[in-house]
């Protein structure tokens, strides 16, 4: 029915703090919500690193695949002792994101009554979603971040963050994210989430209790989803018009098994609130525009696109870096593999946070 963790499942390295209710910018007030995070290193005071995920990960930043995590930490190559974001300087913390399936409050998790909220889970905006890490740094006592560093829909709570609270990030890593959702990234995400609505499984979005979930809905649109994801040269030298065998071809295989082991570890329910909720990015929305939020904006900056991101393609970084006082330009990095190149190219990607952390 879902890949959420759920209570009662191994918590792994998990850690879960309560952060009261937050008031939503819809009018609703989500309560008693919980955070899951994972911390690395040790906590000196000035030396926290806020490290923000991307629409379907988790806390589970760096470290080892185990029986509360199916797969190793998504920044692995990066995060460690001695690596770019090191572990034996910094105090590391990666939350799981409001709205989310790995231990954070989301639809997947009980309301107030004890049964999962479902349909009912209220419809979020990255402002919200920051809103509740604003707390847990809170209750982690930790008043102002060395840096806070985010890709994709990261980036955006990334900058989020250094808009609204600029006295607490010093440091700014902003990659492969934009100032606003544009209207193809809209359409892209809009499609993926009608899909889901569309599997007669959904029912509603209260499926918890059926026998069975939205399996095909939610792997169909994570298939969308990592066409995007990557860039036509990678599918091109990659499979061509190869053939897997009489009845598939090789490209339509790949994406099938990225379908499948999506749904193994995520909720459709969160893949449709988390996808809206990154429709709603807009950092000028109330403030007067783009150029006057980003103005606020005091961090030192290192804002960096993917050569070959079709999805967040570079003018996009390009309106980040002109219009933030503290970015020294544009960095570009050089990738066959399209947006997730922000997850890939670890070694050009440790180079700029080792850049600005020191």
């Amino acid at each position: 029915m879902t890949g959420a963790w759920r209570a009662g499942d191994p918590p792994g390295p998990r850690r879960f703090a309560g952060v009261g209710e937050v008031a939503l910018e819809n009018g609703r007030v989500l309560p008693d919500v919980t955070l899951a995070y994972e911390t690395w290193g040790e906590h000196r005071g000035d030396n926290g690193v806020l490290v923000l995920h991307a629409l379907t990960g988790d806390s589970h930043l760096a470290g080892a695949a185990d029986d509360a995590h199916p797969s190793p930490g998504w920044w692995d190559a990066l995060v460690g002792p001695g690596k770019a974001i090191d572990t034996g300087r910094f105090f590391v913390v990666a939350p799981n994101i409001l709205g989310g399936c790995q231990g954070s409050t989301g639809p997947a998790s009980e309301d107030p009554d004890g049964l999962p909220w479902g349909r009912d889970f209220p419809s979020l905006t990255v402002r919200d979603q920051v809103q509740a890490e604003v707390r847990l740094a809170d209750a982690l006592g930790i008043g102002r971040w060395h840096a806070v560093i985010g890709g994709s829909a990261g980036g955006m709570r990334a900058l989020e963050w250094a808009i609204e609270h600029p006295a607490r990030v010093e440091r700014l890593f902003v990659l492969a994210s934009s100032p606003w959702a544009s209207a193809e990234q809209i359409a892209l995400s809009a499609t993926q989430c009608d899909v889901i609505r569309a599997d007669p499984d959904f029912h509603g979005g209260d499926y918890y209790d059926a026998p069975e979930g939205p399996i095909a809905g939610l792997d169909l649109a994570r298939r969308i989803a990592h066409i995007s994801y990557r860039s036509e040269r990678e599918l091109h030298e990659r499979f061509g018009r190869d053939r897997q065998d009489d009845e598939r071809f090789a490209v339509e295989s790949y994406l099938a098994h990225h379908g499948a082991k999506l749904v193994r570890r995520f909720d459709a329910n969160s893949y449709i609130v988390l996808s809206e909720a990154m429709n709603s990015h807009d950092v000028g929305r109330g403030r007067g525009g783009v150029e006057a939020a980003l103005a606020r904006i005091t961090a030192r900056t290192v804002v960096a696109g993917i050569d070959s991101d079709r999805l967040y393609p570079l003018a996009q970084q390009q309106v980040l870096a002109d219009g933030i006082a503290g970015a020294d330009g544009l960095d570009v990095v050089s990738s066959l593999h399209g947006h997730d190149g922000f997850l890939v190219e670890s070694e050009q990607v440790g180079e700029l946070a080792k850049r600005l952390l020191d």
